[in-house]
């Protein structure tokens, strides 16, 4: 399988940590916070959290304090097939294909829930054909875009699609939640909102540059389930973000990482690029000292945290669209994402020079 188109797409209005800061003193939610929250929230947003702006599906920030189930959902609902389709349209340009030539589309989503799903309305403002296969892959967390991208290895490989359309999308800010848990105050102030997409095709390109899916591999801890999720409370989602997701997070990179090279009879030193999910300052640290690699090697990660915010599921292919426009050194890519389940994910590309 190769990958032969990639584009993003945000909403149009990008906020700083700092107007995000201004706005939240003003919400009526503020005032109800313990002066410990308050200081949490503040140290994040105008601290060193390696993120300085954020895109969200708000006309103007005071929005983001409506937190009720049905204002919620609407914003679901209205800007999850915008992006998926704004992203699923730039990576379409990127291959040179028409929606007529795809043949399978995957969403990825878990910051909302329709019926039907994504794929629905994707599918119908893309114009794909009507015998497409269409697949909503949903409850993955930040960590799906590497199953979404397996699957279509697995669509590819059977012979069921020719090309398969992939795609990221999330709308954090309808998965808001603010209370006095640590976690909760944590994710409204790092999330944020965007899609990716992805044409991977049975056969490369010869007009760009090659890049080949070679190897993957999965693991799943549910014992530690609990310490990254949602939950549901007051009909709205809320995130179950623990302090310990770190640590466990770079625990389990490593593992998925030895797992692949063993089995390929490869070493890390053989990996020329890292495009990594961040999660936060902290979880990219903390990967950083598992995976033994350079400040340097992370670089793309955190430009696109520090540019984005985390953007759950898309990210890890906005790393890649970035290494790939920056001109990144070819050879062998390492791609690894986690999420909630407590499962982490790896793949390995192989990338011709620029």
């Amino acid at each position: 399988m190769f990958l032969t188109g990639i584009g993003t797409f945000c909403p149009p209005n990008r906020f700083t940590q700092a107007e995000c800061w201004e706005a939240l003193q003003s919400s009526p939610q503020f005032a109800q916070l313990a002066p410990r929250s308050r200081a949490i929230l503040r140290k994040i947003l105008l601290g060193e959290s390696g993120v300085e702006t954020r895109h969200l599906a708000y006309g103007k920030l005071s929005e983001a304090f409506e937190l009720n189930p049905d204002a919620l959902h609407a914003r679901f609902s209205l800007n999850a097939p915008l992006l998926a389709v704004g992203a699923a349209e730039r990576a379409l340009g990127d291959a040179g294909l028409r929606p007529s030539d795809i043949g399978a589309l995957l969403v990825s989503t878990c910051t909302g829930y329709l019926c039907p799903g994504l794929t629905s309305m994707v599918a119908e403002r893309l114009g794909l054909p009507s015998d497409a296969v269409l697949l909503d892959l949903v409850g993955q967390g930040c960590g799906a875009a590497l199953p979404n991208l397996n699957t279509a290895h697995a669509l590819i490989r059977a012979g069921k699609s020719r090309r398969v359309l992939s795609i990221c999308v999330e709308i954090c800010s309808a998965a808001l939640y603010i209370d006095n848990d640590p976690g909760v105050l944590v994710s409204a102030s790092l999330f944020a909102d965007g899609a990716a997409a992805a044409v991977l095709d049975h056969s490369a390109d010869r007009r760009r540059r090659r890049v080949e899916w070679v190897d993957s591999e999965s693991l799943l801890a549910p014992a530690e389930r609990d310490l990254l999720r949602f939950e549901q409370r007051g009909g709205m989602l809320r995130n179950i973000l623990a302090l310990e997701v770190p640590g466990h997070a770079a625990r389990h990179a490593k593992s998925v990482l030895t797992a692949l090279l063993s089995r390929q009879q490869l070493h890390s030193s053989d990996i020329s690029g890292w495009i990594l999910h961040a999660g936060g300052k902290n979880v990219l640290a903390a990967l950083r000292d598992a995976l033994e690699i350079k400040e340097t090697d992370v670089r793309l990660s955190a430009d696109v945290l520090r540019g984005f915010g985390n953007l759950s599921s898309p990210f890890v292919l906005f790393v890649l669209q970035k290494a790939l426009e920056t001109r990144a050194p070819g050879g062998l890519w390492w791609m690894a994402s986690f999420g909630a389940g407590f499962s982490s994910h790896g793949a390995l590309l192989r990338v011709d020079p620029p």
